[in-house]
């Protein structure tokens, strides 16, 4: 799947129903070597003026469809350090 096919989608999360984002708010994080996408980093507001992410790894993607993209947020982490290769 390229990326331009997942631009546009809604991610939702599977236990609770809710938008998290759209993949073009997102960033995607890919291992070079492979190639391989490891995981999406989906921006969340905490507070007023901070800003924060979730990285949701592969795994944790449950389903894409033609619209949204089903999460699992159980697998989701906030990343300690901001990662260096991502693709915007």
């Amino acid at each position: 799947m390229r990326y331009s096919e997942l631009s546009g989608k809604e991610i939702i999360d599977i236990d609770q129903g809710i938008r998290l984002g759209v993949v073009n708010e997102s960033d995607v994080v890919i291992d070079t070597e492979t190639g391989r996408v490891e995981a999406i980093l989906v921006p969340y507001k905490q507070g007023f003026m901070s800003r924060k992410e979730l990285r949701i790894p592969w795994r944790g993607i449950r389903k894409i469809g033609v619209d949204l993209m089903v999460v699992d947020l159980a697998t989701a982490e906030e990343p300690s350090a901001p990662s260096r290769w991502l693709l915007r």
